[in-house]
């Protein structure tokens, strides 16, 4: 059984081609810069070298064609032909209050997708193009919707809700749902595998740290809180996002800076975080260039970026009234060791201690980075969203 896993961004599409009976990925890249005249294909060989394929892309439908084409490229292909691909799964970023798990997408599914656009005006009309150029290119094929939002749906209203008028939440469904859901359901799940634990009797705090980053609380299997909000903005700082801020400040912002509304949504998403706050990159590796160089707000950057996390997880040790195991993940969270150890030592109170040594030498690949006697057992566990939407599409077309 072969499934294609598609990510369709505003201007990208990320995919990977699975074989279901190994979990082997059979092939994999993205298409970049969708709508500019240099636009560009690039594939991950099985022997991991990179190849860069230039080609004026300007729309997602003639993206995903392309796409098909090098799957069965007698060059860079590894297909014989496209019906040898079983359904496709798509990343889809919103589903509201309306999906609480992955479904076989019918009509009926793509007009509760385009009714959650609002509250998604980024990323829902890309993966909806996703699922149009499928069933344009490959009408016969079954498709699956996997949404980032459905693993948060568990959350109780308590902690979903925003101190606001309740007829906001009436009128335009105002609350929390969370994102990343995928990523925590999968390295949750794995990170019990790994140490041999019961999923279902379990307390996980997971943290997908990256550019993007969210931390959530899972009691039992089951997410009860997360970092992120009505939309991903909410919570940890982040590569160019603000993460929590008093709304106070972006009512006076606007003010004092007669900011428009997009103006400052253009603030909070894409000139804030790391980038912000030190002036040189939302690039981890930048930051840390930066740092060693003397650079100041690049210290101050980091460890409010560290700080940020230690206090979530902190939070949600006391949501879940203790914690069993801590998970990493994420870029930064599967290969920054020096941000592990510092957000580990500083969560000391919870008698977690960090083994200095494997922690160093945990990259990018599965591990227990806590000593023997430590009470929270602390793991990293790269996440694989895209073998969890292979995963649920394979049970559901079975």
């Amino acid at each position: 059984m072969k499934i294609l896993v598609l990510n369709c961004g505003s201007s990208s599409i990320k995919y990977k081609l699975f074989q279901m009976s190994t979990k082997k990925v059979l092939a994999q890249g993205g298409i970049e810069k969708i709508g500019m005249d240099d636009s560009f294909l690039k594939i991950t060989l099985s022997s991991d070298e990179k190849v860069i394929l230039k080609k004026t892309i300007q729309e997602h439908t003639a993206g995903i064609e392309f796409i098909l084409e090098m799957l069965t490229d007698s060059k860079y292909g590894c297909l014989q032909s496209l019906n040898e691909i079983d359904a496709v799964g798509h990343r889809i970023v919103h589903g509201g209050e309306k999906f609480n798990q992955s479904v076989i997408i019918t009509q009926e599914v793509i007009d509760k997708v385009k009714a959650c656009v609002d509250i998604a005006p980024l990323h829902n009309p890309a993966n909806l193009k996703g699922i149009e150029a499928i069933s344009k290119l490959l009408p016969s094929l079954p498709q699956v919707g996997v949404f980032d939002t459905a693993f948060h749906q568990t959350m109780p209203d308590y902690a979903y809700m925003y101190a606001l008028p309740y007829e906001f939440y009436l009128k335009y469904g105002i609350r929390r749902y969370g994102f990343h859901g995928t990523s925590h359901r999968y390295v949750s799940k794995r990170a019990c595998d790994f140490l041999g634990l019961d999923y279902k009797n379990t307390k996980i705090i997971t943290a997908h740290v990256g550019n993007g980053g969210s931390i959530t609380a899972i009691n039992n299997g089951e997410s009860i809180d997360t970092s992120m909000g009505l939309t991903p903005v909410e919570g940890l700082m982040m590569g160019t996002r603000s993460g929590d801020v008093d709304l106070g400040v972006i009512t006076y912002l606007m003010k004092k800076e007669e900011l428009s509304v997009d103006d400052i949504a253009n603030i909070i998403n894409k000139k804030s975080g790391l980038l912000g706050v030190s002036g040189v990159s939302s690039d981890m590796r930048d930051i840390d260039n930066a740092i060693e160089e003397g650079n100041k707000r690049a210290k101050l950057a980091l460890e409010m970026y560290c700080y940020h996390i230690k206090k979530y997880i902190g939070s949600y040790a006391a949501v879940l009234n203790g914690v069993d195991v801590l998970v990493f993940t994420g870029g930064v969270g599967e290969n920054q060791a020096p941000l592990r150890q510092q957000i580990c030592e500083g969560l000391s109170y919870l008698s977690i201690k960090c083994d200095t040594e494997i922690n160093k030498m945990a990259r990018g690949v599965e591990a227990e980075i806590s000593t023997k006697d430590s009470k929270v057992r602390v793991v990293v566990i790269p996440t694989d969203e895209e073998l969890m939407i292979a995963s649920d599409t394979l049970a559901l077309i079975k």
